[in-house]
C-alpha cells in the first residue's frame, strides 16, 4: 500500500490493489484534490479512518446520449413540482449528503474536514451543487467536481420521492447542452444502472479525462 508524504503527488493509478485504493494519507488540500480528480482519483473514508485515494477499475459513468428518463419521472418533470437551481446553496446540499440516512449505511464517509474542503472548492468555482426545491423548501439535490468536461459526481440525497432523480436528469441535460463528455458516478450501484449508468475500463475513463475540453 501506498502513502502518501507532503509531496503533492500519487502513484500511477495502474498500482491501486483489487478493491481500486491507491493510497493512503495526505491531506484534502485544494491543491491535492484538485491533482486527484484530474488524474481519475478520489477521496472516501469514514471518519476515524486515515484518508483514502481510489481509483477503482471499471468505473462507473454515464455517457450523456445514455441517459434513461422513465415516464413517470418525464410526467413529474414536466409537472413542474420541483424548482432546479445550481450552485446557489453548496453548504446545504453536501451537509444534507453527510446527515441523510441510507439504508445498510450505519455511518456516513463525508466527514466535517470533507465539507470543508469541498466548500473551498466550490468557492474557487470547482466543486458545484444541484439545488431541488419544493415550495421553497430544500429537498433534494447534489454536488461534485466540474472539470470542465467531464463533472465527477459525489453524492446526493432526497428527502421526498424523486428529488435526488431530478437534479440528476436535470444536471445531465445541463451537461450535454454544454459538450461535457461524461458524468462520472465511480463505483457501481443499481439506481444508476437504471438512470443509464454503465461500467466502463479504468483506462478508457483515464482517456477521457486527458482530453482537453473542446
Amino acid at each position: 500500500m501506498y502513502y502518501l508524504t507532503a509531496a503533492l503527488s500519487f502513484p500511477p493509478v495502474s498500482q491501486t490493489n483489487s478493491s481500486g485504493i491507491l493510497a493512503l494519507g495526505g491531506d484534502l488540500s485544494t491543491e491535492r484534490l484538485q491533482l486527484a480528480y484530474a488524474n481519475g482519483i478520489f477521496p472516501w473514508f469514514e471518519d476515524g479512518e486515515p484518508i483514502t485515494w481510489w481509483s477503482p477499475n471499471p468505473r462507473m459513468v454515464l455517457f450523456l446520449d445514455e441517459l434513461i428518463v422513465s415516464k413517470s419521472m418525464r410526467n413529474i418533470l414536466n409537472r413542474n413540482i420541483f424548482k432546479v437551481t445550481f450552485n446557489q446553496n453548496f453548504r446545504e446540499v453536501i451537509s444534507n449528503c453527510q446527515n441523510i440516512k441510507r439504508d445498510g449505511q450505519n455511518g456516513t464517509w463525508i466527514t466535517n474536514d470533507m465539507i470543508e474542503a469541498y466548500c473551498k472548492l466550490n468557492e474557487l468555482g470547482i466543486a458545484k451543487s444541484v439545488e431541488v426545491w419544493q415550495d421553497e423548501v430544500l429537498v433534494g439535490g447534489l454536488y461534485g467536481v466540474d472539470l470542465g468536461h467531464v463533472f465527477c459526481g459525489e453524492s446526493m440525497f432526497s428527502t421526498v420521492s424523486n428529488a435526488s432523480k431530478v437534479a440528476f436528469i436535470t444536471l445531465v441535460k445541463q451537461l450535454k447542452t454544454a459538450n461535457y463528455k461524461l458524468l462520472d458516478c465511480q463505483v457501481y450501484n443499481p439506481h444508476l444502472e437504471s438512470l443509464g449508468c454503465r461500467e466502463i475500463d479504468r483506462n478508457e475513463f483515464i482517456s477521457i479525462l486527458n482530453v482537453s475540453k473542446k
